[in-house]
């Protein structure tokens, strides 16, 4: 109610009085739901009683005045700031509100500094699921957990109800959600001393840092205020596999800055840069030929890993291994940490590279197998494989030799003649070929019998020869002539020169014939022969011996006589 309705000396009338109780309550209404000054008139147990004007008084929690939700102290007299949530309830008081009012206050402050992008300062004084929540002086925000600090936080309690900035990363007054961070102050002001510090270190520099922290790839080190990485090959010269076998968290190392990128501030660190390269004069040390001595580090698939002196390693491919092993995991001929001795094949000292042998430092089989057994000597084993090309047959110290194709028969075609072996059959053949560098040794079958083409010089086109029938089918016989390994196949048509005799049937396996060579091809190493050729042969000799049917001798006649006289001669033999 105003001054002039409370004095005594004005009497309104009954309209006037009603228009000034209007307006009066009008006035009331308009500090509702707002934020008012009021003053502490008393103080009650844990409620402090405020005068708010408006003849009226109201009573506020003293827990709200605290910060983090501690009581602050209060005293009678005090001014301070209350949200008027109703102007009077049932009790005919005047409903107010602390913590509204801080609110009110804060959210008005905090968007003001968040359209700014400015920190905020807040007390952490809860843990709720998924974070905490932080006071921003009236305000309650939300603190993830992943945005307490730049590491995971493993206690907090030195955290709790202190006084620290925050950035506010999202707000919703409609909602009434903030969302705060810590982490990303801290990373502000990380990347302001990383700044500072990275421009006082250069490329080049030997700093010394502390381990803070080992991975399975390397080390942090911490270079007072900024951490560079020494990566687990920057650690020696020699083989490291795990950073743990240098060094321990909270050592204190010497290590030389090997590079910084301006743009990420990262810092890549080194320790063998700061000792002698031990592939300096590698060559020298290490000429191609020499066998040293090494101790197997690692091993692979493709081969294992020699270390020669701390710092050196060779390669033992897989190929070097073994000279029979071929297709046998490294894992099974040699293990880690066994002494080996090996031979350098190769050094490439600007890809620091050294190439190792093992089986060079054994004696070649090839080479023991050309002494035991020199070219033409025979030898005897299992067929190990059967291939379009050959036969591969077993023999000593674990190594093959190949029959060619070509090799397995003077007469017959190889892949004719391959079909008569099996896999496991023991073959013999001679010795033709050694190539220890190449790791091949080559063999003949057909070798082991008289080259044809030696047996073929007696013969001429027109020779009369007895053979012997080794075969028979529908296109002909095949005869192995006497006294020789040679064969002929003789086909219908020469089986006789009467037609009605063309029948391979009428012959037996171990029939003697005879027959007339035809020709003689001792580069094909074949030779031809026919009875029907002999035959008339014989015709034409006996007709030009004995007369012709034109002096009244039948042809009959002629061949008794030629016949009886061929009889007469072999009587006499």
């Amino acid at each position: 109610m105003s001054a002039e309705v409370a004095n005594k000396d004005f009497n309104p009338s009954r309209e006037d009085f009603a228009a000034l109780l209007a307006e009066s309550l009008a006035k009331d209404d308009l500090f509702e739901g707002s934020v008012v000054k009021g003053k502490i008139v008393g103080i009650e147990k844990d409620m402090a009683i405020i005068d708010v004007g408006l003849k009226m008084e109201g009573r506020v929690a003293l827990k709200e005045f605290g910060v983090g939700g501690k009581p602050g102290d209060l005293k009678v007299g005090d001014t301070v700031e209350v949200y008027l949530e109703r102007v009077e309830n049932a009790l005919g008081e005047a409903v107010l509100s602390r913590d509204k009012a801080r609110r009110e206050e804060s959210w008005t402050r905090l968007e003001r500094l968040y359209e700014k992008g400015e920190k905020v300062t807040g007390v952490i004084f809860n843990k709720v699921k998924g974070g905490f929540t932080v006071d921003l002086d009236g305000a309650v925000a939300f603190l993830p957990g992943s945005q307490v600090d730049i590491r995971p936080v493993r206690d907090i309690g030195p955290l709790m109800h202190q006084q620290q900035p925050f950035q506010i990363l999202k707000m919703d007054r409609r909602r009434g959600n903030i969302v705060v961070s810590r982490r990303s102050v801290l990373e502000e002001s990380r990347a302001e001393q990383r700044t500072e510090i990275v421009a006082r270190l250069a490329e080049g520099q030997i700093i010394d840092g502390l381990v803070k922290n080992i991975t399975d790839y390397g080390a942090f080190i911490d270079l007072g205020g900024i951490d560079g990485l020494l990566h687990v090959t920057d650690m020696a010269w020699r083989r490291v596999n795990h950073p743990s076998e240098i060094l321990n968290v909270g050592d204190t190392v010497k290590v030389q800055i090997i590079r910084i990128n301006p743009e990420t501030q990262r810092i890549s660190l080194g320790m063998k840069q700061l000792q002698s390269d031990p592939w300096s004069a590698i060559e020298a040390k290490y000429p191609v030929g020499a066998r040293v001595k090494g101790t197997v580090t690692n091993i692979a698939d493709y081969g294992a890993f020699v270390e020669l002196e701390p710092g050196v390693e060779g390669l033992i491919h897989v190929s070097e291994m073994s000279w029979t092993k071929k297709n046998t995991h490294p894992g099974k001929i040699v293990s880690t940490s066994q002494q080996v001795e090996v031979q350098v094949l190769e050094v490439d000292p600007q890809k620091r590279r050294i190439s190792l042998g093992l089986k060079q430092t054994q004696e070649n089989p090839w080479d023991a197998f050309l002494t035991q057994h020199p070219k033409g000597s025979v030898v005897e084993g299992p067929i190990r494989n059967i291939t379009e090309f050959g036969l591969f047959i077993g023999l000593d110290n674990g190594i093959d030799g190949m029959v060619h194709l070509s090799d397995l028969d003077w007469q017959k075609a190889g892949d004719e003649v391959i079909k008569d072996y099996k896999k496991g059959d023991n073959v013999k053949a001679i010795v033709l070929d050694v190539d220890g560098s190449k790791e091949r040794i080559s063999l003949g079958v057909k070798q082991l019998s008289g080259d044809p083409a030696d047996a073929m010089a007696k013969y001429k086109k027109g020779d009369a020869v007895t053979g012997t029938v080794t075969s028979v089918s529908d296109a002909g016989i095949e005869v192995r002539i006497a006294d020789s390994e040679l064969t002929s196949f003789i086909k219908r048509a020469d089986l006789s020169r009467d037609r009605s005799e063309q029948r391979p049937e009428r012959f037996n396996v171990g029939d003697k014939v005879d027959a007339a060579v035809l020709s003689v091809d001792k580069a094909a190493r074949r030779i031809a022969v026919s009875i029907k050729a002999l035959e008339l042969a014989e015709e034409k000799q006996a007709v030009a011996q004995y007369g012709s049917t034109d002096s009244g001798a039948s042809l009959g006649d002629i061949f008794k006589a030629a016949i009886k006289k061929r009889e007469g001669a072999e009587d006499a033999e």
